[in-house]
């Protein structure tokens, strides 16, 4: 099994990979993904000025290679790339250039709305909270039909957003999973929220139906910020697997 971790730090030493390996050493995976969240342009929320791995996805490859010596495990020099679609071009030249082994894209804000804290919208009315929804399922729609990344990261991102969770329907699902469909872009099975509030992985699994009559197949992910989260999310994400009988992408398939 694989697992992409997010670890959203700038190796510079390698002590914090280590960590990280070793944690999924004991997790028992064949492949830890590192996907530091990433973002080309500078944005209304500040993540362009939080993540700098477009000046620094060098050294850590540099990093990375180092500790291939020291592991059995297969290490991916991959990225989570925040989706803008005025910035596509952006996007496409950066990735060419990078030449990573594997993309995440992922929707982490869209037009005047952020889906990583639900500050905005403690005020909102149901209109406007639904509206933020549908514009991000707008801006995944878009992000798959770009064909620009590999993976799709957290695709029901709202579900992850207190005061958003529960506003998206059954046609936002519909409509990703068509889009997918047609497409080479591979969603993931996400743990990020696992083990905390919503206790459950993502997409819904009640709602995994929708993409199994399409076709849709799914890459797991622990969205692993720290060592004892992929420890902790692995078994969930083996659990949901086996449960509903899925036939997880492993990262090999689609990694150059």
């Amino acid at each position: 099994m694989h697992t992409d971790v997010h670890t959203h730090t700038t190796f510079s030493d390698g002590s914090d990979l280590d960590t990280m390996i070793a944690a999924a050493e004991r997790a028992d995976l064949a492949g830890l993904g590192l996907t530091d969240h990433c973002i080309v342009t500078d944005d209304s929320f500040g993540r362009r000025a939080q993540y700098d791995l477009v000046e620094t996805y060098e050294h850590r490859r540099d990093v990375i290679d180092a500790a291939r010596e020291q592991t059995d495990l297969r290490l991916y020099d991959a990225v989570e790339m925040s989706y803008v679609a005025d910035d596509e071009d952006a996007i496409a030249a950066f990735l060419d250039e990078a030449d990573f082994a594997y993309t995440i894209g992922s929707v982490h804000f869209a037009g005047p709305y952020g889906y990583t804290s639900d500050a905005q919208y403690a005020n909102a009315a149901d209109a406007e909270r639904r509206a933020a929804v549908e514009r991000y399922y707008d801006a995944v729609v878009a992000l798959i039909e770009s064909g620009l990344f590999d993976v799709l990261g957290h695709l029901d991102l709202p579900e992850r957003v207190g005061y958003l969770r529960r506003y998206t329907t059954r046609d936002d699902y519909e409509r990703v999973a068509a889009a997918l469909a047609d497409a080479a872009t591979v969603p993931e099975i996400n743990a990020g929220r696992v083990n905390r509030s919503l206790g459950r992985p993502h997409p819904d699994p009640a709602m995994l139906d929708v993409f199994e009559r399409e076709g849709v197949r799914f890459v797991l992910g622990s969205d692993s910020h720290r060592p004892h989260e992929i420890e902790a999310r692995v078994p969930t994400l083996r659990a949901v697997a086996s449960e509903h009988d899925l036939d997880p992408v492993e990262i090999d398939e689609i990694a150059g």
